[in-house]
């Protein structure tokens, strides 16, 4: 399954919003070193109810546009 997810990182709390288009992914951590996205695989984790390891992030990893491929 595949997501289309758009980041705000820096965010003042951490939640997920579905939209018609996809995810809008809000998240505290700051988009440095990959925290962000790291932030965007444990949210989706824990609103999909599935481990961390059946989530990458396809392309977008230096975007705030990702797609995410949960297996």
């Amino acid at each position: 399954m595949i997501y289309h997810v758009f980041v705000k990182p820096g965010s003042s709390k951490d939640e997920i919003a579905k939209t018609e288009d996809g995810l809008i992914i809000r998240t505290h951590k700051k988009a440095h070193d990959g925290e962000a996205n790291t932030a965007v695989i444990e949210l989706l984790s824990d609103y999909l109810d599935i481990p961390k390891t059946r989530i990458s992030i396809k392309s977008g990893t230096t975007s705030r546009y990702k797609t995410v491929e949960i297996i």
